[in-house]
C-alpha cells in the first residue's frame, strides 16, 4: 500500500511542477508553481491522497491566504479558488481579457467577474422538486445550489453569514416574487446567478452578488440599472435593497461567444455604449477622476512587486494618462457610463423579431464618455499592434464624435493596469501580449 501511495503521489507531483511534494499525512503544503497541470492557469489547485494536502498556487503571494484557509487534511477540500483580484477587488482587473465566462452555455445576465468558470462542483443546501413542467427550468430550487467558485470567493471575502442566509433569502424571493428558481449557473464567480420564471412563464434571471464590506458595488449597480431602464443595459425587473438581490431579464449568447468578427464587434460596441450615456447629475456614483486614480494606485502599488515586467516607460506614459483623465473630469461634461464594456459583457437579444445587443455588469461611473472607450482599446492587443495603434481610436472618435487623445489615455492606462493584473493572477499570455502592447506604444515618437 505504501509503495502505491508513493506512486500515486510522484505521478500529482510531476502534474504540480516546480518544487512540489507532498508532505506527511495529516499535513499541508502549498507551493509555487504557476504552469501547474493540478488546475486551470491562474488557479489553485489541490490534490489530497491518503490524509496529505499538496496546493499549488500561480503567485507567491497566495501561498499564506490559501495556507490560512487550507482545511484538515481529512476533509475534501475545493479544486479551486479565485484568483487574487477577485479576492482583493484590485483595481483595474475587474474582468481582464481572456478570462470572461462564456456566458451562452445557459443564457444569462451575467455576475460581475473576473475568474475563468469553473468546471468543478457545487454545494448544495436544501433539496430540490420538480417544477411541474413549466417551460425553461427542469428543477426548482427548495434549497439553493452554490458553484464552488462563489463559495470561495464568499469565504474569502468573510461573507460566511451571507451564504448561510442564502436558502432562506431565495426561498423568501420565490415566494414574495412569484418566482421558480432553477440550478445556478456554473460559470457565475462573485453572485449567485440562476434562472427563474415568473408566475406569468416570463424568463428572468436572479442575482445576487457576494455581500461585502460597504456593498457599495451591489449599490452603484442598481443604481446603474435602475437609471438605464433597460437601454443599452439589462433590464432590471425588481431588486430588494436590503439584500441586495436583483431580478433581471433574461438574454442570449455573449458576442464572445457568437465569435463576432473584431470589426464588427466595435461597432456593436460602440453602438451600445452610446445608448448607456446620458446625463445623471446629482447621483452618488465615482466619477471617471475615481476610476483613474484607483487604477493609477494599482499601477504604482503592483509594477515593483511584479518585478517591472513592463518598461519604465510605459508604466509612466500610463500614469501621465490618468493625470490627464483626473484633470481633465469636468461633472458638467460626466455622463453614466458602464465602465467595461467588451464582448464578454455584452449579450444577445431579441426585439421586435430582431437580434439586439445590451451590457451586463456595469461598474457604473459618472465619467466622460471616452473612458467607457478606453476599454475597448485595452482589448485584442495582439490585433491592436498589426498596424498602427491610433488607428483604432481614429476609428472610435470618428464613430462617437468623442475626443481621440482622450480615448487614447484611457487606452493607455487601462492596457498597463489590466495586464498588470491579468499577470498577477496567473493570464500570463494575455498579460504578456498587453504589457508588449503597452512597451511598444511608450517607444513610439510622440
Amino acid at each position: 500500500m505504501a509503495d502505491l501511495v508513493a506512486r500515486v503521489q510522484a505521478l500529482w507531483v510531476e502534474l504540480a511542477g516546480g518544487q512540489a511534494r507532498f508532505p506527511g499525512r495529516g499535513g499541508v503544503r502549498v507551493v509555487v508553481s504557476p504552469n501547474s497541470r493540478l488546475c486551470p492557469a491562474g488557479w489553485v489547485g489541490t490534490v489530497t491522497i491518503d490524509g496529505a494536502v499538496l496546493a499549488t498556487v500561480p503567485a507567491a503571494g497566495l501561498v499564506t491566504p490559501v495556507e490560512r484557509r487550507s482545511p484538515p487534511a481529512g476533509w475534501r477540500p475545493p479544486t479551486r479558488s479565485p484568483p487574487a483580484c477577485c479576492r482583493s477587488g484590485g483595481p483595474g482587473c475587474r474582468r481582464p481579457s481572456g478570462s470572461r465566462p462564456s456566458s451562452a452555455t445557459a443564457p444569462w445576465a451575467a455576475s460581475s467577474s473576473c475568474c475563468r468558470p469553473p468546471s468543478g462542483g457545487t454545494h448544495v443546501a436544501g433539496t430540490r422538486g420538480k417544477t411541474g413542467g413549466r417551460p425553461g427550468l427542469d428543477d426548482r430550487v427548495t434549497g439553493v445550489e452554490v458553484p464552488e467558485i462563489v463559495r470561495n470567493v464568499a469565504r474569502l471575502a468573510g461573507a460566511q453569514d451571507w451564504l448561510a442566509e442564502l436558502p432562506e433569502l431565495v426561498d423568501r424571493l420565490q415566494q414574495e416574487w412569484g418566482l421558480t428558481v432553477g440550478r445556478p449557473y456554473e460559470d457565475a464567480t462573485e453572485a449567485f446567478v440562476a434562472p427563474a420564471l415568473l408566475a406569468d412563464g416570463t424568463p428572468a434571471v436572479l442575482k445576487m452578488l457576494v455581500r461585502r464590506p460597504g456593498g457599495s458595488h451591489t449599490a452603484e449597480e442598481i443604481t446603474m440599472l435602475r437609471l438605464t431602464d433597460g437601454e443599452g443595459c439589462v433590464r432590471l425587473l425588481r431588486h430588494d435593497e436590503a439584500t441586495g438581490a436583483m431580478l433581471l431579464e433574461r438574454l442570449g449568447p455573449s458576442m464572445f461567444r457568437l465569435r463576432v468578427p473584431i470589426e464588427q464587434r466595435h461597432e456593436i460596441l460602440c453602438r451600445v455604449a452610446m445608448r448607456v450615456w446620458r446625463p445623471a447629475p446629482g447621483v452618488a456614483l465615482p466619477t471617471g477622476a475615481d476610476k483613474a486614480r484607483r487604477l493609477a494606485g494599482y499601477v504604482r502599488a503592483r509594477w515593483e512587486v511584479l518585478g517591472r515586467p513592463c518598461s519604465e516607460a510605459a508604466v509612466e506614459q500610463a500614469l501621465a494618462a490618468a493625470e490627464r483623465r483626473i484633470a481633465a473630469h469636468d461633472d458638467e461634461r460626466a455622463v453614466l457610463v458602464h465602465g467595461d464594456v467588451h464582448q464578454w459583457n455584452t449579450l444577445q437579444v431579441t426585439v421586435d423579431d430582431r437580434a439586439d445587443w445590451k451590457l451586463v455588469d456595469p461598474d457604473g461611473l459618472l465619467a466622460e464618455p471616452e473612458c467607457d472607450l478606453g476599454v475597448i482599446m485595452r482589448e485584442d492587443p495582439v490585433q491592436l499592434m498589426d498596424g498602427d495603434p491610433r488607428d483604432r481610436s481614429r476609428m472610435l472618435a470618428a464613430r462617437t464624435g468623442l475626443d481621440e487623445a482622450a480615448i487614447w489615455d484611457w487606452g493607455v492606462l487601462e492596457r498597463v493596469a489590466n495586464g498588470l493584473c491579468s499577470l498577477e493572477d496567473g493570464l500570463r499570455q494575455h498579460a504578456t501580449d498587453s504589457l508588449a502592447a503597452a512597451d511598444r506604444i511608450a517607444a513610439l515618437p510622440r
